[in-house]
């Protein structure tokens, strides 16, 4: 896979957590562990997204 192609992999799947977590919030008992760990992924996946960012400027 292309580093492009790689980074539009990560926004998608980036953009479906966020779909999940505002899903999991409209839901008044919404599971609080369940919530953490969509936040955990959603935050590596940006941590990722900005390293790949910062190497395709670079090259």
């Amino acid at each position: 896979m292309s580093l492009q192609g790689h980074i539009v992999e990560l926004q998608r799947r980036h953009e479906a957590i966020e779909k999940e977590i505002q899903k999991e919030l409209l839901h008044p008992g919404s599971d609080d562990q369940r919530l953490h760990e969509l936040k955990r992924k959603k935050l590596q996946i940006k941590d990722e997204l900005a390293k790949l960012k910062t190497s395709e400027t670079r090259h």
